[in-house]
């Protein structure tokens, strides 16, 4: 089992930052990738930002240049730093880690609301 806890969601203005946190813990030895997803009202849960065991990273076309995954393997935290935020950035952002091989495991937190108003 992997546990995942997000962090850093709040209420910012058009144009600020934030930086979100994701804390996992459990078997994270089985971890294969992380990443952010996001959910707004009345929309379907989309893939943000994601990041693999190598390091290589992919952002959805929406918040390439403003948004940047990034980890740390001695704290087993993965983030999420977000500039230039926009009022449709709102929704309640959800860390995602993939385990396993053949047979794939997602392990969802409890999500975080953003609030992009001004």
């Amino acid at each position: 089992q992997v546990q995942l806890v997000e962090s850093g969601g709040g209420l910012v203005q058009p144009g600020g930052s934030l930086r979100l946190s994701c804390a996992a813990s459990g078997s994270i030895f089985s971890i294969n990738a992380m990443g952010w997803y996001r959910q707004a009202p009345g929309k379907q849960r989309e893939l943000v930002a994601a990041i693999t065991s190598g390091g290589s990273t992919n952002y959805a076309d929406s918040v390439k240049g403003r948004f940047t995954i990034s980890r740390d393997n001695a704290k087993n935290t993965v983030y999420l730093q977000m500039n230039s935020l926009k009022p449709e950035d709102t929704a309640v952002y959800y860390c995602n880690a993939v385990a396993g091989g053949k047979l794939r495991y997602d392990y969802w937190g409890q999500g975080t609301q953003v609030t992009v108003s001004s």
